[in-house]
């Protein structure tokens, strides 16, 4: 089969991530995770201990460079050299992502080494705008999405695992709230691609998305 680009959007808490390194891994293809990216930079702005300024965090975003290292079922992130893959996971960087990904300069630097990362094929990106913006050519787009109450669950569930004490009402305020502000951004809002395929996974187990989306690849490989 040819290597192609597989674009997976939508929502937070949709699974979007352990979903792509899975079938990523399946398919011995690049896996890309462009919320990281995003991620990173709310990390590095943060460790300048400077107020939210729009042009500091955007020149920040053109000069670093991020890069993504496979190992065993991690997939290791690294800015200017520096690993920072537990760092962008930690609650002030999830407080401050979406506003620093909602600035257009940040996003233009980030689509301009997405497209680098991308142009050989053989490569899946998830995020907000993949199949919109960074790639609306690509061979295959799916829109993975959950209900609310869902995607919060598996939020709980994982985090209790964890040994965080979280609440579950909170979560879902939580989700609701991130995917208003997603949607209703002026930048790259998260919106399903006319050409992508939506996949709903409120009932469906990851063992199943899985399976799903690599048929889906198989055909689109021909």
């Amino acid at each position: 089969m040819k290597k192609i680009v597989v674009a997976i959007d939508g929502p937070a808490g949709a699974g979007k991530s352990t979903i792509a390194k899975l079938v990523a891994e399946k398919l011995g293809y690049a896996y890309i995770d462009t919320g990281a990216m995003y991620r990173s930079v709310a990390w590095k702005f943060l460790q300048t201990g400077k107020e939210f300024d729009e042009a500091f965090i955007s020149a920040l975003a053109q000069t670093m460079v991020i890069e993504f290292k496979p190992e065993a079922s991690v997939n290791r992130v690294f800015v200017d050299g520096t690993e920072v893959t537990d760092a962008i996971r930690s609650a002030e960087v999830t407080a401050n992502v979406s506003r620093v990904a909602a600035i257009g300069d940040v996003r233009a630097a980030m689509v301009a080494q997405q497209r680098r990362m991308g142009e050989v094929g053989g490569v899946l990106m998830d995020g907000r705008d993949i199949g919109t913006v960074v790639f609306p050519n690509a061979q295959l787009k799916i829109f993975l999405t959950a209900s609310v109450e869902e995607r919060a669950l598996r939020r709980y569930k994982e985090l209790v695992a964890k040994g965080q004490d979280v609440d579950l009402a909170q979560l879902k305020e939580d989700i609701a709230s991130r995917d208003k502000q997603d949607s209703e951004r002026a930048i790259s809002p998260l919106r399903q691609a006319e050409d992508a395929l939506l996949l709903d996974t409120s009932d469906m187990n990851i063992e199943q998305v899985t399976t799903r989306i690599l048929q889906l690849v198989e055909e689109r490989a021909q």
